[in-house]
């Protein structure tokens, strides 16, 4: 409970400082927010379940859900980018890298010294996330990767990428992948177009093109043909941290429309006191609380050490359409105000949007948990 408290308060401290006075200046320019960034790794953000021998904060997933809805609530692109680094690049290192890579990479990644892009989907490999053409063929006593990534977020941005390729073309998905680190700066690193997109504007998602990169084989982390596994072992954590995000925006924007809510007048009362916008306000709570409930369980396991990818695909997927639908309620009861900027709330709503898609779609998720609860069914009917 300490940790997670700490982390509230030095995330909400920025979050409330720093953040939120230029969030929306940001969302505007599509400027991507590497100074922020960095305050956020000085603050220990960036490196929040990586053990303080290795650079990091040694907090567990409470104090990472707790400190994500503090930066989401401001910015969910810096949020988005911190979920990434700390569930993503940062676990794979710990759970699979070389003691050198943690030494080389983890350690300023923790730190929020370098920032580390996770390179998985394609142009024509989304939902299908194996479907993945980039292919990195034995060249002597390394590799040459070839290939283009999509949605790469921070990936023109970044100081190192980990790409996800293939090592064996006629081996089945959970033995064909590997997965390697790669430096921006490497001669072959070609950063594409930046997607303009609805929501997330600034987060400097687009294509990144691997034209003949060479590495060397202490660049793959795990063994060769391990991608697949590795991938899914980080992935569960990603999904818990979207959740947290959500929780993030969506209570933004109700904090937004209750206080909105509170000091409009119509009719000559407070319009919180028509039942009309007293039961949307209940439900926005009521939906609030729900997914707080969800997250927190999720951590719970994660914590423990248990399985909880059902879990966590429960908690991403209730989450993210939570998020949605309190932003567009918090739109309705502002009315005009809503929809424009003046207000913070069509901000919101725009990237509550991109959560239902990015980390597996809400149909990824539906899949992911029906599958999960037939397991379980046919062990314990």
């Amino acid at each position: 409970m300490r940790a997670e408290e700490g982390a509230r308060e030095a995330a909400r401290g920025i979050a409330r400082a720093r953040l939120a006075p230029t969030a929306a200046e940001r969302d505007r320019a599509a400027s991507f927010p590497r100074a922020e960034l960095q305050e956020l790794g000085r603050l220990g953000l960036m490196g929040l379940l990586v053990p303080e021998e290795w650079g990091g904060t040694g907090a567990d997933h409470h104090a990472l859900a707790a400190a994500l809805q503090e930066i989401a609530a401001a910015d969910a692109v810096c949020a988005l980018i911190m979920a990434s680094q700390n569930t993503l690049a940062n676990q794979m290192l710990l759970q699979f890298g070389t003691q050198e890579q943690k030494e080389t990479y983890l350690r300023p990644f923790a730190r929020g010294e370098k920032l580390c892009a996770f390179a998985l989907s394609e142009a024509d490999a989304g939902s299908d996330a194996f479907r993945l053409r980039t292919e990195a063929r034995r060249s002597g006593d390394g590799y040459v990767l070839k290939g283009s990534k999509q949605f790469v977020t921070a990936g023109r941005q970044c100081d190192f990428a980990i790409v996800i390729a293939r090592t064996n073309e006629s081996a089945p998905n959970q033995s064909a992948f590997s997965a390697f680190i790669v430096d921006r700066r490497a001669k072959g690193y070609v950063a594409g177009r930046a997607e303009d997109t609805l929501g997330l504007r600034s987060s400097d998602s687009g294509q990144i093109h691997l034209d003949g990169l060479e590495i060397s084989e202490l660049a793959r982390i795990g063994p060769e043909g391990a991608g697949h596994s590795l991938v899914l072992a980080v992935l569960g954590r990603s999904r818990f941290a979207v959740a947290a995000q959500c929780l993030g925006i969506a209570r933004a924007a109700y904090e937004t429309a209750l206080r909105y809510s509170m000091e409009r007048k119509t009719f000559g009362k407070q319009i919180i006191s028509h039942q009309a916008i007293a039961f949307r306000v209940a439900d926005m709570a009521l939906d609030l609380r729900a997914a707080e409930l969800l997250v927190r369980d999720s951590a719970r396991l994660l914590d423990a050490g248990q399985a909880a990818e059902p879990e966590c695909s429960m908690a991403k997927l209730f989450a993210s359409e939570m998020a949605e639908r309190v932003c567009r309620e918090a739109m309705q009861i502002l009315g005009g105000y809503g929809y424009s900027r003046e207000f913070p709330v069509e901000r919101h709503y725009r990237d509550a949007r991109a959560c239902t898609i990015y980390e597996g779609t809400s149909d990824i998720q539906r899949l992911l948990i029906s599958n999960a609860v037939v397991s379980r069914f046919e062990r314990e009917p």
